[in-house]
């Protein structure tokens, strides 16, 4: 397979592999990450503990209207007070690996100044209690929650101040950890971070042109301002990062889900790489290929121009490709979409057959095959990079009304994993350079513009009670049993 959009008929056969061959196949090269992943200001609660700044998220969150369920992520998952039960628990269902992220504001409360020592000390302390129980930390430096302030400021990633403010943020914190950690992802999925916060309006800071949804914004402009920034933000704090911690390996967590054209046309396949160009290629070929993607700078008369000195620091400014995948969908050529991309997503194909069974999540659809395709297509394009799944998983339909303790059986999440990782190892067996996948996630947490109405954890979270009661489900004991 190249690196070009393929119909399903073009891909490597599915065939049914066990996930314990995938298993033995990774553990056979002595390089098997297996983890679960978490993110601050999903878990950790403690809104104002220990000179905690507000962030973009906590303005988002307590804005009538933004949130699905009317929640707010003030309490979420008490990690901040519960982290220690949760290690335990960790540890007795053999998890080696885990990823958390650093909330900037409890480093910085205003984004800039004054460290914060008492949030390098949680953090700290969360690290020493990992590597004791003999799990490995995976730290990502920003996974959304940008401190206000800096919104406030200069708007946050519409302004060129953040590139300094990140990259003295990230030393501060690597130079602090580095002798601990030695995985390290500076964003979170920057389309995400872009597209949803700038684009549609339908993450933090909320900006888009629609009127009806956003105060302020410009859909045809600020993702693209908000991409410029947060690559050359990487590029400034890699540098820092590996002057304080030379052996620290270092990655973006990039979002990527496997496309197919609508139908066979030519106008339809293009649409389908303009799409993934537009979603991956606009932050990660600057990276392994040296520039935007020509399709996105030919649309998009807003993109700011990399710098040479820019096109420098991005380039071999990481260590292994970290995939954050979910789901696939078709792709249809939109040229009156009202987007700069020209591009409509259906997982309805043009036969009418839905492209897999659907989660929760009305943009999740369980697709196991476009996991393998999405691993081969960033293999071939990106000139085979260690690649590790930073992010995989599902929540199921109506989980969050199925009454306790019914809700622990999740053979739909067991399913979408099993299924997931038989393609992984069809990548691998393709010569994909797999070394890990981590599950997200650990908790059942406040998911972002959902609230805690869509649950993805292996471990379920009584919200009704006081100390968040934490139950495990079945798909922890299966994946427990798979990877021990």
């Amino acid at each position: 397979m190249n690196n070009a959009i393929a119909r399903p008929q073009d891909l490597v056969t599915i065939t049914a592999i066990s996930v314990l061959a995938l298993v033995a196949c990774i553990n056979a090269q002595g390089s098997l990450f297996w983890g679960v992943a978490s993110s601050a200001y999903q878990f950790e609660g403690a809104v104002d503990a220990n000179g905690r700044g507000p962030t973009i998220w906590d303005t988002f969150s307590h804005t009538p209207g933004r949130i699905a369920d009317g929640s707010t992520a003030d309490i979420a998952d008490d990690f901040y007070d519960q982290y220690l039960d949760d290690i335990n628990l960790m540890q007795a269902n053999g998890i080696k690996n885990f990823r958390f992220s650093i909330a900037w504001s409890r480093i910085y409360p205003t984004g800039t100044g004054q460290v914060n020592q008492a949030g390098l000390a949680f953090y700290s302390n969360l690290t020493d209690a990992l590597l004791a129980a003999n799990i490995q930390p995976f730290v990502t430096l920003f996974h959304w929650d940008l401190p206000q302030s800096l919104q406030d400021s200069y708007g946050g990633f519409l302004g060129q101040q953040l590139v300094t403010d990140f990259a003295n943020y990230a030393s501060t914190v690597v130079a602090a950890l580095g002798n601990r950690v030695t995985y390290w992802t500076t964003f979170n999925e920057p389309n995400s971070i872009c597209s949803l916060g700038f684009g549609s309006g339908g993450m933090a800071p909320g900006r888009c042109s629609d009127r009806s949804i956003c105060a302020d914004g410009d859909s045809d402009s600020e993702p693209y301002i908000c991409a410029h920034t947060l690559l050359a933000a990487h590029g400034a704090a890699v540098s820092k990062m590996r002057a304080a911690a030379p052996e620290a390996k270092i990655s973006i967590n990039w979002s990527a889900d496997w496309v197919v054209p609508y139908t066979n046309s030519t106008d339809d396949t293009a649409a389908a790489q303009r799409h993934v160009d537009f979603t991956l290629g606009l932050y990660a070929d600057p990276v392994y290929l040296g520039d935007y993607p020509q399709s996105v700078k030919a649309l998009v008369p807003s993109l700011p121009a990399l710098t040479d000195q820019e096109k420098a620091s991005l380039k071999g400014s990481v260590d292994y490709f970290a995939l954050n995948h979910y789901t696939s969908y078709y792709v249809k050529d939109a040229p009156g979409s009202g987007t700069l991309e020209g591009t409509a997503v259906s997982y309805i194909s043009s036969a009418g057959v839905a492209i897999g069974e659907q989660a929760e999540s009305s943009w999740l659809y369980v697709v196991p095959w476009g996991f393998s395709a999405i691993l081969q297509y960033i293999d071939q394009r990106y000139g085979h990079p260690d690649i590790i799944v930073t992010e995989n998983g599902v929540d199921v339909p109506g989980e969050s009304n199925i009454p306790y303790p019914d809700l622990l059986h999740d053979p739909f999440r067991i399913n979408y994993i099993q299924t997931y990782l038989e393609q992984a190892n069809e990548a691998k067996q393709a010569g994909v350079k797999l070394l890990g996948y981590f599950y997200w996630a650990f908790l059942d947490n406040f998911e972002w513009a959902q609230g805690y109405s869509n649950t993805f954890g292996l471990v379920h979270v009584d919200y009704s009670s006081d100390n968040r009661a934490r139950a495990p489900k079945d798909s922890l004991a299966w994946l427990a049993a798979h990877f021990a």
